[in-house]
This record gives C-alpha cells, structure tokens and sequence, in this order.
C-alpha cells in the first residue's frame, strides 16, 4: 500500500502560480510512475500528467503544455506540479495518484481512472477571475 498527501492548493487569480505537493509513505518501493489527475464538479477526473519515478521523465497533456510542470524528488518520496499562468478553467481539485505496475505516461489519458493503482484524497485549486 502507498498513502499519499497532497498539499498547496488555495485560492489565485488568473495568471497566477501555485505548486502542489504529493508525499508518498508506505510502499514507496512499488512506486513505478506518479501522476496528477484533477476533477471539476459535476465533471470526470482529467488527466494532468505524470512522472516516471526512476527516471523522472515528466508527461503533462496538452492542455497544460508550456504551463505546469511535474518534478520529483525521490529522496523524499515527493512530486510537485508546478502551475503557471493559472486560468479558472484550471480550478479542480488536484489528485495525485501512483501507478505500480508501469503503464505508460501518457497512457492517463486514454485509461482515465484505471491509470492509478493508489490515490490521494486531493487538493483544492481556485482560479479567481
């Protein structure tokens, strides 16, 4: 089992920045790739992006190209998702999820959901007009 805690959401204007922040603890070991997924009421889950854990090869969807992106630091078993040039589009709660049994990066897109094997219980982002 992996828990993960995601933090640094809140409340920005439009244009704005924040960083998010997703620690791992438990079976960190079974950690393949990490990614983000955001949900908007009354919407499905999105898929962000993602970072290969060994490696850290970063994935954001095109979407958010050029504006976030994806980091980790393995020693502390954290990824962050940097967010640049907030939109209120971008106002979600932000999850972060674990994928242990090595399916692709940009494999969220397609596979939504069934990409993560571990998920956090997400962080608020509000772009305010």
């Amino acid at each position: 089992q992996v828990q993960l805690v995601e933090s640094g959401g809140g409340l920005v204007q439009t244009g704005g920045s924040l960083r998010l922040s997703c620690a791992a603890s438990g079976l960190t070991s079974s950690i393949y790739n990490m990614g983000w997924f955001r949900q908007a009421p009354g919407k499905e889950r999105e898929f962000v992006g993602a970072i290969n854990w060994s490696y850290g090869t970063p994935y954001v969807a095109d979407f958010v190209k050029g504006r976030f992106t994806i980091s980790r630091d393995k020693a502390k078993n954290v990824a962050s998702l940097q967010m640049n040039s907030l939109k209120p589009e971008d106002s979600a709660l932000y999850v972060c999820t674990v994928d242990s049994r090595g399916r692709g990066l940009a494999t969220g897109q397609t596979l939504g959901v069934e990409w993560g094997d571990y998920w956090g219980q997400g962080t608020q982002v509000t772009v305010s007009t």
